[in-house]
């Protein structure tokens, strides 16, 4: 374990098994938290939209770590990708428990993460988000939303309606009605990134439903200081809450969303639903970078 001043520093692309694809995460392991203001010069200087800063909780207990997330520009409550490579690469030190499970103490709560082989022998982790909650926007928000990013009422999917949704962080999902719309993104950066803080939104969670059970997605993420989030687990985890809701999926199900693909950073993450869980879990490989 690295000491409490210097702590190790990695880096790694979460729901993806090439260095090249996914979505990139710094993960810093230490025994103390460094002060806030060195936390976040080490995100700025990671560049990565978030980087995970993890310690042990205090309990003495195998696999329970206290975690705080990092954007270049400030703190978020929840990132579900650098959680994917903080699983990894905790597991991959031994620092999970002797059955493979961790528990993520984050500022919204516990976040619990499994980890195991996949069939290439490569570590996969889920995590399980917190309990989901689904609201109608505000008009302000919509509206606001619709007019900077230049969606248009009848590009939108009719069948699923926009909604804030919520699991461990706030995302406006819009849902387009084709994937033409989807490959078009263009806003302007300071006046989405207000809108979004006026709202405490993580990312703007935009998808198509090209199959029942798989979505194209792009999440543009000004509130992080990057125009688009590659893969991001925590939105995936409110899409699953969100069509849960609506009862578009009804548990035990599975859904698979691919994103950055735009980016050329393609990720691909698994949402399943659980009977009897009021999260939801999303899964992925992580690589070393």
């Amino acid at each position: 374990m690295p000491d409490a001043t210097t702590g190790t520093l990695l880096r790694l692309a979460a729901f993806t098994t090439d260095p090249s694809g996914g979505n990139p995460a710094g993960v810093w392991i230490g025994a103390t938290f460094p002060p806030d203001a060195e936390m976040q010069r080490v995100a700025a200087d990671v560049g990565y939209s978030e980087t995970a800063f993890l310690v042990p909780d205090g309990s003495g207990r195998p696999g329970r770590h206290r975690v705080r997330y990092f954007s270049p520009l400030a703190e978020v409550p929840f990132c579900g990708h650098a959680t994917i490579a903080s699983g990894v690469a905790l597991a991959e030190r031994g620092l999970a428990d002797a059955d493979g499970r961790l528990t993520l103490e984050t500022n919204g709560g516990p976040v619990p993460v499994s980890v195991a082989e996949d069939d290439d022998g490569r570590v996969r982790a889920t995590l399980t988000s917190v309990a989901t909650w689904v609201r109608e926007p505000e008009p302000w928000l919509l509206e606001g939303a619709m007019r900077l990013l230049g969606w248009e009422t009848d590009e939108l999917d009719p069948s699923l309606p926009p909604a804030v949704a919520f699991a461990g962080a706030r995302h406006l999902i819009l849902a387009a009605r084709n994937l033409d719309r989807l490959a078009r993104l263009e806003y302007p950066f300071e006046g989405l990134k207000g809108l979004m803080l006026r709202a405490e939104l993580t990312t703007i969670q935009l998808v198509w439903r090209e199959t029942p059970d798989r979505f194209r997605a792009r999440d543009p993420f000004p509130v992080g200081g990057v125009v688009e989030d590659p893969a991001t687990g925590a939105a995936a985890a409110a899409l699953g809450g969100y069509l849960r809701e609506r009862g578009e999926i009804e548990a035990p199900a599975t859904i698979e969303i691919i994103q950055g693909v735009e980016m050329g950073r393609p990720g691909r993450l698994t949402v399943s639903i659980v009977p009897g869980e009021a999260g939801v879990r999303v899964s992925g490989n992580a690589v070393p970078i």
